[in-house]
């Protein structure tokens, strides 16, 4: 199987994202790799290793986040990125992109070159969260592809990231709640009311209305949010965490005592660090409802979590992601 690599896309490109193919090849043996970008830069970067595994297409620009998405998908043809984007598009064989270059550069590629699975009017984002259990994650869908939606929207995202789920966490019905300001089912706007309706009369395992405080809880394992609240969740739990853990690692190095104690509680502090560091675990996150993989990348993704997300783009193109998205649809547009 072939995955296209925009190879300077992300704050860290081109270096790290080379590096993140190499161990994402060593690992997959029957992987090859093409990596679009500067043909000199990324091809004294490869150094010769794999080189009957790695094929490098010159592409000379990079769209930046400052370049208006519409435009640059459209004029910059001899970017990086569109590079990636057409060789996924005229190449069935490629079965996908991995991007951690501009977000909206990359949502605009997909829905001009690629294309919505037939039915899904929004694509959407699902990162994996922590939560404050060792045996769940959670998915935040939308976390800021779509700004203004409807209520269908909302509903797609659940369906679609219900299967994402499945299929990461071999769970046949996973838990689908709502983001709301209150648990009941007539609070919120009429966006939020109207989907409530949705979702409860649908086959989604549908728990209801969830507070953004208990979103990492463990008890829903999929939250659905307009991309706005999204977000601002998203951003606002990164940020409480990034605090936290300062106000600590401040704290410890303040007082002996807490010094001596933190040697004894090394093992701790790297479970923990392993539980909010989902990133390298788990990669990027598809573009949901796109008919082939786009897998977009943080901006300052390392060499790890490119190759995570190597990781889960086969085995989403291994068990399906696509088509158990398709049959879901048509399975609950017939009911």
């Amino acid at each position: 199987m072939k995955i296209v690599v925009d190879g300077f896309g992300g704050d860290r490109a081109p270096e790290e994202i080379v590096e993140g193919v190499i161990i994402a090849l060593d690992k997959h043996k029957q992987l090859e790799v093409i990596i679009t970008g500067d043909e000199n830069k990324l091809k004294n970067l490869i150094n010769g290793r794999y080189r009957d595994r790695i094929q490098v297409v010159h592409a000379p620009k990079v769209i930046t986040n400052d370049d208006i998405p519409t435009e640059a998908i459209r004029k910059m043809e001899d970017s990086s990125l569109v590079k990636a984007f057409d060789i996924l598009k005229n190449n069935e064989d490629v079965i996908a992109l991995i991007s951690a270059g501009s977000t909206g550069a990359i949502l605009t590629g997909t829905i001009m070159k690629i294309g919505r699975i037939k039915g899904i009017t929004r694509p959407a984002l699902a990162p994996i969260l922590p939560t404050k259990r060792k045996d769940k994650d959670v998915l935040l869908c939308d976390s800021g592809a779509n700004i203004d939606c409807k209520p269908i929207n909302l509903y797609h995202f659940g369906l679609m990231a219900s299967a994402y789920y499945s299929i990461l966490y071999n769970e046949k019905s996973p838990k689908v709640g709502l983001l709301n300001i209150g648990v009941e089912e007539h609070k919120g706007n009429d966006l939020t009311r109207e989907a409530y309706q949705i979702f409860k009369n649908s086959s989604l395992n549908f728990i209801g209305n969830v507070e953004a405080r208990e979103y990492m809880s463990g008890n829903v394992d999929v939250m659905v949010a307009e991309g706005f609240a999204g977000n601002v969740l998203l951003k606002a739990s990164e940020g409480a965490v990034g605090a936290v853990l300062s106000l600590l690692k401040g704290s410890i190095k303040s007082h002996l005592s807490s010094k001596i104690g933190a040697i004894f509680m090394r093992k701790t502090f790297k479970e923990l660090k392993g539980r909010v560091d989902v990133l390298n675990k788990h990669g990027g996150s598809p573009f949901l409802g796109i008919k082939k993989l786009v897998m977009k990348n943080h901006g300052s993704c390392g060499r790890l979590n490119i190759s995570s997300s190597i990781d889960q783009a086969i085995l989403l193109h291994e068990n399906k992601l696509i088509q158990k998205i398709e049959d879901a649809l048509v399975e609950k547009v017939e009911k």
